[in-house]
């Protein structure tokens, strides 16, 4: 009974929160103002408090100037940790900004939303993608390209990386960040394998009552990983793509086993 109550008060905390704060956000973006990229910094650190959601953070994210973050992909709960983080958006599929109330969110947080079915879109989205890396954003990309079970990383598609090619002012092309984020513990206890499907969120698993029962389960510990940044200055998008996908996935293994 206790664990439901607990997870029924966040729940509606939660709705009660972010619909409050949903009408901010709508109005930092209507009025162009910095706010607009803090903001849901500032709300997704509220948002893991109140889930029980506690990040480690090893090393430090690139900062002054644009850079593509490529991040292995586990669940839903993933934009809530890297939001928490830092001041990020984030590259997504198109069906994203169809889902009911959480595509809403994630329009509010400026998320650039990539039509895969339509090859005439790909130049456009680049071109979008490119754009927000100009300006100084940090862009999140999941180049697994979809969610899993979190007990390792799908290899990274390279065709996804195509946002690396921009060139920033300096001449240079961006820099991509691999970032690993792994799940490892429940209640202050070390995840097993039986433990992460309450976490993870991937095959044709309904949001809502997957978040019902990671509510359920209980407080997540997560470690969140920067790694040393890669360019297309040193290799091909090929080479890019696996040697991030590489360093994700020891980054990963390390933190599942304790290492970090």
């Amino acid at each position: 009974m206790i664990p439901r109550l607990r997870a029924a008060g966040i729940t509606a905390v939660f709705f009660a929160l972010t619909i409050l704060l949903m009408p901010v956000q709508w109005l930092f973006l209507k009025l162009r103002l910095p706010a607009a990229r803090t903001f849901p910094h500032f709300y997704h650190r509220i948002v893991a408090a109140l889930f029980g959601i506690h990040i480690t953070v090893v090393g430090k994210q690139v900062r002054g100037e644009g850079v593509l973050l490529v991040a292995n992909h586990t669940s839903w709960a993933d934009i809530i940790i890297f939001s928490a983080v830092a001041p990020i958006s984030f590259v997504a599929k198109s069906e994203v900004a169809r889902w009911p109330f959480f595509g809403t969110l994630a329009r509010l947080q400026r998320t650039v939303f990539v039509d895969r079915a339509r090859r005439t879109a790909t130049g456009q989205t680049r071109d979008a993608i490119k754009g927000r890396l100009l300006e100084g954003d940090a862009l999140v990309l999941f180049p697994e390209g979809t969610s899993h079970t979190g007990n390792t990383v799908l290899p990274f598609k390279s065709a996804l990386l195509g946002a690396a090619e921009a060139t920033l002012a300096n001449g240079r092309h961006v820099q991509v960040q691999p970032v690993s984020a792994a799940f490892t513990g429940v209640h202050g206890l070390p995840m097993g394998r039986e433990n992460r499907p309450f976490f993870a969120w991937y095959g044709d698993m309904e949001m809502v009552p997957h978040l019902w029962e990671a509510l359920l389960a209980g407080p997540l510990d997560v470690v969140v990983q920067f790694h040393e940044p890669f360019s297309l200055d040193m290799m091909d998008r090929k080479e890019l793509a696996r040697r991030a996908e590489e360093v994700v996935r020891i980054g990963q293994a390390a933190a599942n086993a304790g290492r970090h």
